[in-house]
């Protein structure tokens, strides 16, 4: 492909570089933030040659080119922008700073809970493979290496909370270090576990808090996420605040002793017990939810899971699985979160099997199939949102998948694993999260079969798309007046020196194939489009006079040189007013190049047209 085409159109399309804020690109697409949206053609980034979707996703403009094809039109697009490349994280930053204060806190806890997955997949794991094996082997639960696997299996989850803590002062800024240290501080062993207040024998110790205002109970904070990363987040704050305001020389000592000491004692004092609290009253809401008798409430989940998505804030499940692990041991959302992924990718199965265009296919079936092993964003946002259809039906299945889920109550040991990787961490029954699946797949897949239809090409007319079009005739491109070549205020084309035709003064600016053929010639300035056809009619269609000279200005191409097309087919947008108004004449002449080859060449029509009417006959 034409790497530097491809990239000069989407510049174009984009709204140019003044309207770029950042770029970047990852291995499949470029990552865009665009100052005004509203600037940018969406169905016309689509139609350029090698992008296979476009979508925008926590503020950010994606791509999507492919591996191998991206990287080049990248080079070419920042050397055409005359801008310089940013990295993925500064396009985030750059993202980040457009949306509002409870998207980027959404995105936040992304951030905090995302890098953790691998520790919490690995003993989730571990665990289920314990279980799995002790059932087959009874036996195996007295040996030794039982114990010791045990041991690991549940590390992640004992310690979560220095882990969150970690994870939560890189995202913040702060020393990661110290926040270990604070989160060490929640989990003390001096302060009772949380787990064993239940059974606890006596009084659970207290202390005389803030010069003897209220006494606060001297329990940790296993089981809790939320508290962690408040705290931390304070932690970070101020460290940084003591960094510019504590001399350079005492920096060292002052500032992490302060730091902590202030830090741990708002901790334990107010943060944790307020932040505790909330938690758990949303964990609780979460639970009743997902709870409802007859599965109603999880269905109610399964069916927006989708939409959150969409809307970005999805990250937020995250703290919300990690908050369940931690309270319960069981993280219930999983086979939810599944239910929604595998009916997306269901949906976008049956488009991909369903459609006829290419292009569509080869994009939503790798799609699909990532979306049952859990990577959901190339079906939403690649496929099924573009067509609508699909993602409802996605979003049907997805309830019903989880309305099993909710019914069975099954769980999972971990988080950040769904789709078919998820039955490596299922407590007890795999059958049930095979139904789930089964119930979503079959949901979604037929809703979507049904629904969907392929659309019939941009710009083409019921009419012309029925009919059958004769290989000697040429179609109307224009709606507009037909009037003689002669009158073209245009030597050359008036005086026939190009070939035999007719001129249109068109009344809008789509213009449409005239015949079945092949897109032969697409200028740079998509003010002129060269057609021919299967029986050797070779057309020109030059829209106005001189125009040329706009250097593309007012003219959107929707096809590519090389591209197949049918009669009716829509090629051009052409703002015939910008035109006008630059003071140059939109006559269009329509004309047959190989007039030579041809016995005759008639104009049979004059006066006005619409798109669909036969303007000139050749005859060999």
């Amino acid at each position: 492909m034409d790497y530097k085409k491809a990239a000069l159109e989407v510049l174009e399309n984009i709204g140019g570089s003044d309207n770029i804020v950042s770029a970047a690109h990852c291995a499949t697409r470029l990552r865009l933030v665009i100052a005004d949206n509203a600037k940018c053609s969406k169905e016309a980034l689509e139609n350029i040659d090698g992008v296979k979707g476009v979508f925008e996703a926590s503020g950010q403009l994606q791509i999507i080119f492919g591996t191998g094809i991206v990287n080049k039109v990248y080079e070419e697009f920042i050397a055409a922008a005359g801008i310089t490349g940013a990295t993925k994280e500064d396009v985030k930053q750059a993202a980040a700073s457009k949306q509002n204060v409870f998207l980027r806190a959404i995105k936040t806890l992304g951030d905090v809970f995302v890098p953790i997955i691998p520790a919490i997949v690995a003993s989730g794991l571990l665990m289920g493979l314990l279980e799995g094996l002790s059932k087959v082997f009874p036996a195996m639960a007295e040996s030794g290496t039982y114990t010791i696997i045990h041991l690991f299996s549940n590390a992640s989850f004992v310690f979560l909370p220095i882990l969150i803590a970690v994870s939560a002062a890189k995202v913040f800024g702060g020393n990661q270090f110290l926040g270990a240290v604070i989160g060490m501080i929640m989990i003390h062993p001096d302060l009772v576990n949380a787990w064993s207040v239940a059974g606890y024998e006596g009084t659970i110790p207290s202390a005389t808090a803030w010069f003897g205002l209220y006494d606060i109970n001297l329990v940790g904070y296993q089981g809790h996420v939320i508290p962690v990363v408040i705290a931390v987040w304070f932690m970070s704050m101020l460290e940084k605040k003591l960094h510019k305001i504590v001399p350079e020389i005492i920096d060292l000592f002052v500032t992490p002793l302060v730091t902590v000491l202030v830090t741990g004692y708002l901790t334990l004092t107010i943060i944790g017990p307020i932040f505790s609290t909330l938690e758990n009253g949303v964990l609780s809401g979460v639970e009743y939810l997902i709870n409802i008798p007859y599965g109603i409430g999880a269905m109610l989940c399964g069916a927006v899971y989708a939409p959150t998505v969409v809307a970005g804030v999805h990250h937020m499940y995250n703290a919300l699985e990690a908050g369940l692990l931690s309270a319960n041991g069981v993280n219930t959302w999983m086979p939810i979160a599944t239910a929604a992924n595998v009916a997306q990718g269901a949906a976008a199965l049956a488009l991909a099997l369903k459609t006829k265009n290419q292009k569509t296919k080869s994009l939503a079936l790798p799609a699909s199939l990532s979306a049952f092993l859990g990577i959901t964003e190339p079906a939403i946002f690649g496929v099924n949102i573009r067509y609508v259809k699909p993602f409802i039906a996605g979003c049907v299945g997805g309830a019903c998948g989880a309305l099993v889920a909710g019914i069975t109550g099954i769980g999972a040991s971990a988080y950040g694993i769904t789709g078919l990787f998820g039955f490596l961490i299922t407590t007890d029954n795999t059958v049930s999260y095979l139904l789930i699946m089964v119930v979503a797949v079959v949901v979604a897949f037929t809703i979507s079969w049904i629904l969907y239809k392929d659309e019939t090409p941009a710009g083409k007319t019921e009419k012309v798309a029925k009919k059958e079009t004769d290989k000697d005739t040429i179609y109307a491109p224009f709606k507009g007046e037909v009037v003689p070549l002669s009158s073209v205020d245009d030597e050359t084309f008036a005086g026939e020196v190009l070939g035999k035709g007719v001129g249109i003064i068109p009344e809008e600016g789509k213009l449409y194939a005239p015949f079945d053929g092949e897109v032969t010639t697409l200028f740079d300035t998509k003010h002129a489009v060269g057609l021919s056809n299967e029986d050797g009619l070779e057309v020109l269609i030059h829209v106005g006079i001189n125009t040329v000279e706009l250097d593309g200005k007012g003219f959107m191409a929707h096809v590519s040189e090389g591209d197949r097309v049918t009669c009716g087919q829509l090629l051009l947008t052409v703002d015939l007013d910008a035109v006008k108004a630059a003071g140059y004449d939109v006559t269009t002449p329509v004309i047959v190049t190989n007039t030579d080859d041809y016995e005759e060449v008639n104009g049979i029509k004059l006066g006005q047209t619409n798109s669909s009417e036969a303007i000139i006959k050749v005859k060999k």
